[in-house]
């Protein structure tokens, strides 16, 4: 039953994705992260939905009249050498079949990347992407935390199989990074069941990343929520409400649950933990060997082990995602990778001051503030695991620079009042006359 109704929905919204491109992105978003497909037992579990909308919602921009145009944001231009540079490294890849099966599956994310920034710039249209990939993970979070408090922690939430997120690990940092977006849909609902609806939601899926029984997970959400406290609009609420969940939730674990976090202070003598560092080393050791090009796509195999890791019989994927960039595309890779994500969180920064004094900007500089909490979980949980092709934070990159190309077009409809300019200006002169001084000094 489950098959048929995701058929007749997904084939049921091309003939609408062909009139409103927009609609297709969205689809393409949710199929993409939720992977409801997975979630059935029949002929729909291996079928390419996402292939078929994919397609339609191609030819569907292509006939559209819209005015398209790419923003060339920094973050926009490094993406687009990355890929270039992915390009490169696996023309001198070590497993050239496998790594063109890879850089396949990686374009085809990228290029839906690319058609989210040529389509999607309305702040309607920012908010519904926000709305769909945000419950699309968040699913898991509410089902997960169901499952951990009426099985009291005694299994693990996963996540579907077949996807980026199907190991405990990868779901917990799913999760993690769903958390401040449900914070922020919670900000902008208009009735109060809506924001009571969503606040259980962020419970539970807090729950969840602890019944996933990830330890990189628990140190995301410590993390992450450091930083979601720092930028909150309401920090008393917000620590009243940690200090009144987090007993609640570590009491019903179970015991075997604290002997697998306690393993984080004892990393040296739990094999998981060394098999990374292995891992590491691996990678570090190849991308001295091969400094621009790395290995190239699936280098993380008991061949190139045998050569560059300490132990190599201790075969394990990257396990971090700047390892795996370093290992995969060298450190030209690696750095591309980074100087990524700092223009990613420079574009939120400049969201965040645009819109102070900005009633009708608030939306905007709520969004930025919790997709960088969104990021700093990223950044820690994926020390820690291989996911550095996801899809998920890219399409949080994706709307920090909508978010950014449709607040400059307000900004320059509407200028700031002449008092608050006024204001700003002196800030501004204000600050550059400090810098000059600095520098006669």
């Amino acid at each position: 039953m489950r098959d048929i109704a995701l058929t007749l929905f997904v084939f049921g919204m091309l003939p609408i994705i062909l009139l409103r491109p927009h609609w297709g992105v969205l689809l393409w978003t949710w199929i993409g992260l939720m992977n409801p497909h997975r979630l059935s037992w029949g002929f729909a579990h291996d079928f390419e939905f996402a292939a078929v909308v994919g397609v339609v919602t191609i030819i569907a921009v292509l006939m559209s009249r819209e005015r398209k145009r790419l923003p060339l944001t920094p973050p926009v231009i490094v993406l687009a050498a990355l890929i270039l540079w992915m390009t490169v490294s696996t023309i001198f890849s070590f497993y050239p079949d496998e790594a063109w099966i890879q850089w396949e599956k990686i374009i085809k994310i990228q290029v839906f990347i690319f058609l989210t920034l040529l389509v999607m710039q309305q702040r309607e249209r920012i908010i519904a992407l926000v709305w769909v990939s945000t419950l699309s993970v968040a699913f898991f979070g509410i089902k997960g935390g169901i499952y951990t408090l009426t099985s009291g922690g005694s299994g693990m939430v996963l996540g579907p199989d077949g996807t980026f997120i199907a190991g405990n690990t990868e779901i917990s940092l799913a999760l993690t990074m769903t958390i401040p977006l449900m914070r922020w849909l919670q900000l902008q609902a208009p009735q109060r069941w809506m924001r009571w609806a969503l606040g259980l939601a962020m419970a539970l899926t807090a729950i969840a990343v602890v019944g996933s029984y990830s330890r990189g997970g628990l140190l995301a959400i410590f993390g992450m929520g450091a930083v979601l406290w720092f930028k909150s609009r309401k920090k008393l609420l917000f620590t009243i409400v940690l200090i009144a969940l987090i007993p609640a939730v570590l009491v019903s674990m179970p015991e075997k649950w604290f002997e697998r976090m306690s393993t984080i202070q004892t990393y040296e003598y739990d094999s998981s933990a060394m098999g990374r560092i292995n891992a590491w080393e691996f990678a570090y050791n190849l991308a001295k060997a091969h400094p621009f090009t790395g290995g190239g796509f699936r280098v993380f195999q008991e061949n190139a082990f045998e050569r560059f890791a300490p132990n190599a019989t201790d075969v394990h994927d990257a396990h971090s995602i700047w390892f795996q960039f370093l290992g995969e595309h060298g450190f030209v890779g690696l750095s591309l990778f980074l100087l990524l994500w700092a223009f990613t969180w420079r574009t939120g920064s400049s969201i965040i001051r645009a819109s102070r004094g900005r009633d009708d900007l608030q939306w905007a500089g709520d969004l930025a503030g919790m997709v960088q909490v969104c990021l700093v979980g990223y950044w820690i949980g994926g020390s820690f695991l291989g996911l550095g092709y996801w899809d998920y934070p890219y399409i949080w990159m994706v709307i920090l620079v909508l978010t950014s190309v449709v607040s400059r077009k307000e900004l320059q409809r509407k200028p700031l009042p002449a008092a608050l300019a006024s204001i700003e200006i002196a800030r501004l002169t204000h600050g550059q006359e400090s810098r000059k001084s600095r520098a006669a000094g």
